[in-house]
């Protein structure tokens, strides 16, 4: 089975990240296939390469560079949301004349019709809300 999550909160400000992180791991660990993860709303938080929790909490923005380098999870983030919350990569970044860029990499800023195509490819998009 082919799944997509769609995450609309925050890394440390509720558990849907942390959930939404766990069950991707466990989508994978039963054979299926995870196809992507879509980071919008506050979700776009999850991107920030800038986030620095303390060492004895969980480190939830590496959690999900881990899920991508191992399991080729896209890692989708909506530009219009992480613009609006200062996530910006570099192409953004000069584009808009900004000292600096905040996007994690392997994070990627897409449009919603990235979403929308999750919606229909996949056999489920799980949402896990703020």
């Amino acid at each position: 089975m082919r799944y997509a999550i769609l995450l609309l909160g925050a890394p440390y400000s509720s558990q849907a990240a942390h959930s939404a992180l766990r069950f991707a791991q466990a989508v994978i660990a039963r054979g299926h296939r995870l196809e992507a993860v879509f980071f919008y709303a506050d979700g776009v938080h999850n991107a920030a390469s800038l986030a620095t929790p303390p060492q004895d909490e969980p480190q939830i923005v590496d959690g999900w560079i881990d899920l991508q380098r191992d399991h080729d999870v896209r890692l989708e983030v909506c530009i219009a949301a992480a613009l609006r919350r200062g996530i910006i990569d570099a192409a953004e970044a000069a584009r808009h004349g900004k000292n600096g860029h905040s996007l994690a990499p392997p994070f990627t800023l897409t449009g919603l019709g990235q979403l929308i195509d999750l919606g229909v490819d996949c056999d489920r998009l799980i949402t896990f809300g703020a």
